[in-house]
């Protein structure tokens, strides 16, 4: 099944620009708890933002670092993930990958793999955690080993969205981990795929009408 791909115009990545504010993105088959482990963690007072034009749910949240005040995007799939691939613009200028498996469902650990190949080819080098969701049904499985983070050196955590077990602690590493590799990171892919944006832009605005470009934009609420 085709997919229609985004307009840049549609939100503003520059933003992930400035030193204050971090971009991470959530992978994993459908139904194995992403936006459920983003609304435990967020609790009270998150609005997450439907962009089904983008196809993506934003959940913004503000966070200490060090003394430091960093605001945090949290993308999540909204369903992308069913076609077994996500736009790249996804993955643009992301500083941190959250990739979740059902502990209960053997498939969606086999398919971890295809979502790092893809993960890797738009951001090589940022850091991944690896989540088992779901635990509280069996508790039994925390003393199992999974190869897969074992292979790639991959942080690995035990969670239940149920229960809140480990939520906070994978939530607050995971922004740690964003800012640490916005400081010190020189990915060469975010010059990349701003290019090939650019390039898509100027090709939509050619096709357009004057009035029509990026016109229908509507603007984020500030977090």
């Amino acid at each position: 099944m085709a997919r229609d791909k985004a307009s840049p115009c549609e939100v503003d990545q520059e933003k992930y620009d400035a030193d204050d504010n971090v971009k991470i993105i959530c992978l994993g088959d459908s139904a194995v708890g992403k936006s459920k482990l983003m609304e435990r963690f967020l609790m009270d007072g998150f609005q997450p933002q439907q962009l089904s034009t983008y196809a993506l749910t934003l959940y913004k949240h503000t966070a200490t670092v060090d003394g430091k005040t960093i605001l945090v995007d949290f993308w999540d799939t909204a369903g992308q993930e069913r076609f077994q691939s996500m736009h790249a613009s996804y993955y643009h200028k992301a500083h941190a990958c959250i990739m979740v498996f059902d502990v209960q469902r053997k498939v969606t650990y086999k398919n971890l793999g295809t979502w790092y190949t893809e993960l890797r080819e738009f951001r090589p080098e940022i850091p991944c955690v690896v989540v088992a969701n779901k635990i509280d049904a069996d508790m039994k499985v925390t003393q199992k080993s999974f190869n897969f983070a074992r292979k790639f050196s991959l942080p690995l955590y035990f969670v239940s969205a149920a229960d809140g077990t480990n939520v906070v602690k994978l939530f607050n590493d995971a922004i740690r981990l964003a800012v640490s590799y916005k400081q010190n990171s020189q990915d060469f892919m975010d010059e990349v795929l701003q290019e090939l944006e650019n390039i898509d832009l100027e090709q939509k605005e050619e096709e357009l009408p004057d009035q029509e470009q990026c016109g229908s934009t509507k603007s984020l609420p500030p977090s």
